[in-house]
């Protein structure tokens, strides 16, 4: 549901179960001058989300290591944003993050197991401050765990910086970011090796066709590089480099009762390292510099 639903729904409903006015028999004509008007009062939850599934024809994670590359992936997602604190100031809004997201892939190489499909499931929590208008700071816990026991559970602290540059640059923004990943002690490893530190540097442009209708198209493209120390990719610097293009388009026919619902697809493009290209080997026996990625998905917004 939208974030003024809730209330709307609310108000209606008193005015179904009798709190407009009441009519009595015998006093119609009175009744209907002294009828009352529901008012609806509208509030803003401090509850936001999105939910949805990605389907894509590869399994690759966020540090470009491929887990699956033949079959179909299905990647079901759930966010909850708890907004804690707006303002006018330099902060302006302040929000506490819940995040679970998983990887069920047909291809597997734990056969055996119980979940043999069911590759990974991530569960993330942190804050997100908004500041000076156009700048958000996240910092988050994540934990990646296997249910099939592809890997053992890696656990990181994430820092991302993004800013939206609308203001400044406007159908030419390219919304950067940069994403700070630190591993911490666990039975597994977020790259190739343990004690990794993960930097990614990227943009998003994008452009929107036919504003103003119920079917506006945004068509963007993605670009980010994926860096880190000597333990994450084992002696490089250097992970990998995408660059994608994929378009989205909302679900308009769908009552808004039901929240803002968005299809979108496109194509990504991977190019990795030689160590990468050695671990693909040894996970799914088949390595390859070049990853070409398509996806289709839908979500929702509430």
């Amino acid at each position: 549901m939208t974030k003024y639903s809730i209330a709307a729904v609310c108000a209606l409903a008193l005015g179904s179960f009798g709190f407009a006015a009441t009519s009595f028999a015998g006093d119609d004509d009175t009744a209907s001058k002294e009828t009352k008007v529901v008012q609806e009062t509208v509030k803003e939850t401090c509850i936001t989300g999105d939910l949805g599934v990605n389907i894509t024809n590869e399994f690759i994670n966020g540090r470009a290591i491929v887990l699956a590359d033949r079959g179909v992936s299905a990647q079901p997602y759930l966010d909850l944003y708890f907004k804690l604190y707006e303002g006018t100031g330099f902060i302006n809004k302040i929000t506490f993050n819940l995040g679970l997201w998983s990887d069920i892939s047909e291809q597997t190489i734990r056969p055996n197991s119980s979940v043999r499909n069911w590759e990974e499931f991530d569960w993330t929590t942190g804050f997100t401050v908004t500041f000076a208008k156009n700048f958000s700071a996240t910092l988050s816990y994540f934990e990646f765990d296997s249910p099939n026991g592809t890997f053992n559970t890696p656990r990181s602290i994430n820092f991302n910086l993004a800013y939206d540059d609308t203001d400044a640059l406007g159908a030419f923004a390219l919304h950067p970011h940069f994403t700070v990943l630190a591993e911490l002690p666990a039975p597994g490893q977020a790259g190739i090796g343990p004690g990794g530190w993960y930097y990614e540097p990227g943009i998003a442009p994008s452009y929107t066709f036919a504003k103003g209708t119920a079917y506006p198209v945004t068509f963007s493209v993605p670009a980010k590089v994926g860096l880190g120390n000597e333990r994450l990719y084992v002696g490089e610097t250097f992970g990998y480099v995408s660059v994608g293009a994929n378009l989205a388009v909302p679900l308009a026919f769908i009552p808004s009762c039901y929240g803002v619902w968005t299809f979108s697809g496109g194509y990504n493009w991977y190019y990795v390292d030689k160590n990468l290209v050695l671990l693909q080997e040894s996970f799914i026996g088949n390595g390859k510099h070049d990853q070409h990625i398509f996806q289709g998905a839908i979500g929702l917004t509430f």
